[in-house]
């Protein structure tokens, strides 16, 4: 059972840090404190302190003036919320029809607040939607179907069935 509360001990803010950092670090190997000030708009001496305090909760490795590495937890947050971001960004243009820009903007604000509870089903209904055939008239049930059993009914497009086993399969390699 997923929990209905958001529990998380990050702000908004340092969250963005954390998914900058990330994001940054795929392209580069090295992510500097003026490569995230131009990411995220603000200025140097407010990324010293974000920094600090990420530092001091052990969630990046930083040395003044050096590069800036997340650590296994930073990089455990960082992929938490890039994958709630993902997911919102997802289900604003595929289920809402929502342009990508505005999609992205509004992702990026309401992947702060939302309840573990409430994304998990937005992830699952967006990958439900992108399976079983939209408009069906049996759609209501047959996504109460998925949520109650885990599984996608039947008629339901087995291609994205096989990504959703392998994506399961991922995970399950990965925690063990």
């Amino acid at each position: 059972m997923v929990k209905q509360e958001a529990h998380r001990d990050q702000s908004a803010s340092m969250e963005d840090y954390l998914e900058a950092i990330s994001r940054l670090g795929e392209r580069r190997k090295a992510v500097r404190v003026k490569q995230l000030s131009e990411r995220l708009g603000v200025k140097m001496p407010s990324v010293s302190s974000a920094l600090k305090k990420l530092s001091d909760q052990e969630l990046v490795r930083h040395e003044r003036y050096g590069h800036i590495k997340l650590t296994a937890e930073g990089r455990r947050l960082a992929r938490d919320v890039i994958g709630r971001h993902e997911a919102l960004t997802r289900f604003f243009g595929q289920a809402l029809g929502i342009d990508g820009r505005t999609a992205e903007q509004d992702a990026c604000r309401i992947e702060h607040v939302i309840s573990p509870l409430s994304m998990d089903r937005l992830a699952k209904f967006v990958e439900f939607i992108e399976a079983c055939p939209q408009g069906a008239a049996n759609f209501p049930s047959t996504y109460g179907y998925y949520l109650e059993h885990g599984e996608l009914p039947e008629n339901c497009s087995h291609r994205c069935l096989n990504r959703g086993k392998r994506k399961e399969q991922k995970n399950s390699e990965s925690v063990s």
